[in-house]
């Protein structure tokens, strides 16, 4: 059973994978969980990872630009300039709606979307902490809530299809 519930949890960790991978997985392996439970364990090991990449990546990055090794200097070059960049581009758009398009962001289950990505992006930004970690959590609980549904069938039987 503890294999069951770590696969859930360490699968959701994993960036671009998260709980977008991780319950559908778990449901369609049918482990034996209850469903409920593949949710909750898939949130915590989405969201125990998002403080830390908030308090840390930028600074990861910014180390990374000073770097002795050309192609990790140049992955965090690249990073913190098109992370700026994207991120200006996105405040200049939603302005005070900036931690409501946060939340979609993460709240949308598509690949490249999620709370590693969108925390990231919250991190280069220096967007205020607690407002970022509440609208990436709100958007890791949506996402996780539509991967739920997805992977019962809910929306097909809805649907109809």
């Amino acid at each position: 059973m503890i294999w069951k519930v770590l696969l859930v949890f360490l699968v959701s960790m994993v960036p671009l994978i998260e709980l977008r991978g991780a319950i559908p997985i778990a449901i369609g392996m049918d482990l034996g969980l209850p469903e409920w439970a593949v949710l909750i364990i898939a949130l915590i090991g989405n969201l125990i990872p998002v403080p830390v990449i908030y308090l840390f990546a930028r600074k990861v990055l910014e180390w990374g630009q000073k770097c002795k090794i050309k192609w990790f200097k140049k992955f965090c070059n690249f990073c913190l300039e098109k992370g700026k960049k994207a991120g200006d581009k996105l405040l200049k758009k939603t302005k005070a709606g900036v931690y409501i398009a946060l939340y979609l962001f993460v709240a949308i289950p598509i690949p490249g979307t999620g709370a590693w990505t969108g925390t990231l992006a919250a991190s280069i930004l220096n967007l205020d902490f607690k407002k970022s970690m509440v609208a990436v959590m709100l958007g890791v609980i949506t996402a996780g809530l539509i991967m739920l549904l997805v992977s019962l069938g809910v929306f097909k039987v809805m649907f109809g299809g």
